[in-house]
């Protein structure tokens, strides 16, 4: 027997089956053979959430959350936020190496002359009202481009998927600067080529009537530095939306706005902004034991701690609390930095804490830096989706090149009614469905002439 199997013994019929083991994984198929009779669909693995459910082999992103360890194509995130650049760090993420210096400026000079967006992308923007969320104006934006670029939809052509990269990481932050600026009632500010990726976005946030914008370079590379952090992390949500809309054969802007979309969500593009509302709640660093005990007790959480991967401190939160210390002695220090340290210091104390291994992540501290740098709380997970476009595209041209997937459709488990008969209207009786949110309480559907809904 080889020791490369896992041997399971079906307590109801007795039989034994010798199930192979490759990457420390078995396949979910080779349970369906477990049956207690010959017609039945056979076992299957029920994983809610996929906590223990791999979709895919990959080789873009390495994460160990038990002993904090994130890499890209190998390479340990410490040191590409310390010696990279944002595009840089794509170009590894996108092709597998890092780029020699003629590649990266290729690489540069073809993405900041993809920055510019239709004139008639203008007009979308110009569609929404003046308080629209910039992510549903990103979500939007984004779905809209595919019809622009019909030649997106040849996804197997390799100079076609090279283009949409191209057009996807150079338009995302014009779409964000736009979206930004119309929530604001300003002129749209156009893309600078000569700029940095950061600086050119800076540019188009904040110009108002200098001739050229110079951005500072400390917040340059601060926010540089943080598209490197978010630029990929393995089978997030979002980059699972990617990989599952795309397994359709979808063109990638649609693709790529499912996973914009699903950033959106407070549990995973949103959770900064969460850490911000709980330190303005906190108000004062002589309330957070105060707050610290409400926590244990099970009436608040404590937001930026704890991770469903890392079981460790997040490697990305100590970079980033090193950025803020920076930013800040350019901004000004940020009252709120104070509470935050506290929160920090009694939580990596407190045994509570500790042995749940609730450490700091990445959202603990980014909120701050970008509160202190100007941004509304309503951009933070624009400036998340920004950086995570090149991981998202990695994720899918990785999944498209996968000859053993297909799309996706996962199984169920079914729960519901047996065969029943059909029952006419008039014989039906009243019943009430417990989880229903249908009331019978509800209007007439008789309506005067003329009426009107909205």
């Amino acid at each position: 027997m080889s020791r490369e199997t896992l041997t399971i013994i079906d307590n109801r019929t007795g039989k034994s089956y010798e199930i192979p083991i490759t990457h420390d994984t078995v396949r979910a198929l080779d349970l369906r053979q477990i049956k207690v009779q010959e017609g039945d669909f056979g076992l299957m693995s029920y994983d809610p959430a996929f906590t223990n459910t791999a979709l895919c082999h990959s080789r873009v992103t390495f994460i160990d959350g038990d002993a904090g360890i994130l890499r890209y194509r190998g390479y340990p995130i410490e040191v590409l936020a310390e010696r990279s650049t944002y595009l840089e760090t794509a170009y590894l993420i996108l092709r597998g190496e890092l780029p020699t210096r003629a590649q990266l400026e290729e690489w540069t000079y073809h993405i900041s002359h993809h920055t510019f967006i239709h004139e008639s992308i203008k007009k979308f923007l110009d569609g929404f009202h003046y308080d629209a969320h910039p992510m549903g104006m990103m979500i939007s934006t984004m779905a809209a481009l595919s019809t622009f670029y019909p030649d997106a939809k040849d996804i197997f052509n390799a100079a076609s998927r090279l283009k949409q990269t191209w057009r996807l990481i150079g338009k995302m932050p014009t779409l964000a600067a736009f979206a930004y600026r119309h929530s604001l009632g300003m002129p749209y500010a156009y893309p600078d080529n000569e700029l940095s990726y950061a600086g050119n976005f800076l540019n188009m946030l904040f110009k108002t009537t200098e001739l050229q914008y110079r951005p500072n370079p400390t917040l340059e590379r601060a926010l540089d530095i943080l598209f490197i952090l978010h630029a990929d992390h393995e089978q997030n949500c979002s980059a699972n939306a990617m990989r599952n809309v795309g397994s359709s054969h979808v063109d990638p802007y649609s693709a790529t706005a499912a996973a914009t979309a699903a950033l959106y969500g407070p549990l995973h593009g949103g959770a900064n902004e969460a850490v911000l509302r709980m330190l303005l709640e906190i108000g004062a660093v002589a309330r957070v034991p105060e707050y610290i005990q409400r926590v244990k007790a099970g009436e608040k959480r404590l937001m930026g701690f704890g991770h469903r991967i890392y079981k460790n401190y997040d490697p990305r939160a100590t970079i980033i609390k090193r950025i803020a210390h920076e930013v800040f002695e350019v901004m000004g220090r940020n009252p709120l930095l104070e509470i935050a340290l506290e929160c920090e210091r009694i939580a990596l104390e407190d045994d509570y804490f500790v042995k749940r291994k609730l450490y700091p992540n990445v959202d603990f501290y980014s909120g701050l830096i970008y509160q202190s740098m100007g941004f509304p709380v309503s951009m933070f997970p624009v400036l998340f989706a920004i950086p995570r476009t090149a991981g998202w595209i990695a994720q899918w041209e990785e999944m498209l090149l996968d000859g053993e997937q297909k799309i996706a459709r996962p199984r169920q488990v079914y729960l519901g009614q047996d065969q029943r008969a059909y029952v006419p209207i008039e014989q039906r009786s009243y019943f009430t469905l417990a989880a229903s949110p249908i009331r019978s309480s509800r209007p007439s559907t008789k309506h005067a002439p003329g009426t009107q809904f909205v």
